[in-house]
């Protein structure tokens, strides 16, 4: 590291504090997701309200309000290790919706699909697109 001049400890990208995290996790939430996203914060069930709370406060307040990468960089890396995973559809889903609102579009996501099709397989990768197309046709209409 020294040798490209990086030093250590690396500058902090955290942008929000303990008091803010999770409003500014939520707007970045209804930033990428939609209005429905403060919804299930006040609508939820109950027993969901915990997890509802931790994506907003964790995920988002201290994750995707961070300087370094942007919304669409942070998108597509979050697409890709969902797509990696399987058997989280729903949050594929969720997030090809983000992807595509942060500027994503439908080719840009075939192509990541295409990239990690060697070490996804193939069920994955048609799932995925099937995905793809659906949410596109979604948030085209």
């Amino acid at each position: 590291m020294e040798e490209f001049g990086i030093t250590l400890p690396l500058p902090s990208q955290k942008t929000v504090t303990e008091k803010t995290r999770f409003h500014d996790g939520l707007e970045k939430q209804v930033s990428l997701f939609g209005p429905g996203m403060r919804k299930q914060q006040t609508d939820a069930p109950e027993l969901r309200s915990n997890v509802n709370r931790w994506l907003a406060d964790n995920c988002f307040g201290d994750y995707y309000t961070r300087n370094g990468l942007n919304d669409r960089e942070r998108e597509m890396i979050t697409f890709c290790f969902i797509l990696a995973q399987g058997g989280c559809e729903n949050q594929l889903r969720g997030h090809t919706a983000g992807n595509i609102m942060a500027g994503n579009d439908k080719s840009k996501l075939y192509s990541i699909v295409e990239q990690c099709m060697p070490y996804i397989g193939y069920p994955r990768t048609l799932n995925a697109m099937n995905i793809i197309d659906e949410v596109a046709d979604q948030l085209s209409k």
